[in-house]
């Protein structure tokens, strides 16, 4: 059965190239093809002007953003693949700066060696093994260890000497950072409880659990 001359033909955004903007939805894309059309350019640049309007009714959640109106004219430039001469209030973006791609962020490939410990504790023992001897050093080495001796035991047991956190400490600066002679950690009180995120002692959790419950 032939189609009807009535016939409406159905478009999918699969048929379609895809928005620059999605946003602002396929209208918007009309409206700015539709100014290329206008030969006279204070009408083409006036029309512009109206279409980041109807923009900004549309997404409005630009205006959380510092400088909404020249973004909003960025935006204009951008659905129309910044060719679009007109008089805007603005500079047209630049398009190598916008979809210029990131800086890619160094990771760390190395495994690291004391797993309760972390990374973080590596980069500081480095920063500490850097530093000349004296004063400010020991105490820098008692607070780095004061906190190794904190992971440990919520890590691994319910003690720890102090002689085990100084040889880490050792070990993980491969020799660079000496135990000054004589240093020794605060002692722990006996009320002190260690436990790892997420845990609450004593069966806490259950008990403020049976008491929403009633």
């Amino acid at each position: 059965m032939e189609a009807s001359e009535s016939t409406i033909k159905l478009y999918y955004n699969t048929e379609v190239e895809d928005l620059a903007m999605p946003e602002y939805g396929r209208n918007v894309l009309k409206m700015v093809e539709q100014l290329r059309d206008i030969p006279d350019r204070a009408k083409r640049s006036e029309q512009a002007a109206a279409v980041v309007k109807v923009m900004e009714l549309l997404n409005p959640q630009v205006h959380q953003q510092e400088n909404y109106v020249h973004k909003l004219w960025d935006h204009l430039y951008m659905i129309a693949g910044y060719d679009l001469d007109i008089d805007a209030p603005f500079e047209p973006p630049i398009k190598a700066d916008v979809e210029a791609r990131p800086m890619p962020v160094p990771l760390q490939t190395s495994p690291v060696r004391f797993r309760h410990y972390g990374r973080n504790i590596e980069s500081i023992i480095d920063l500490i093994a850097s530093e000349e001897d004296g004063e400010v050093k020991t105490a820098m080495v008692r607070a780095i260890a004061t906190y190794m001796r904190q992971q440990y035991l919520i890590w691994n047991k319910d003690s720890v000497d102090d002689t085990t956190i100084f040889q880490d400490i050792v070990q993980i600066s491969g020799g660079r950072v000496k135990i000054p002679e004589g240093l020794e950690l605060s002692k722990i009180s006996a009320d002190t409880s260690f436990s790892r995120p997420g845990i609450i002692l004593g069966g806490q959790k259950s008990k403020n659990r049976r008491k929403k419950k009633k």
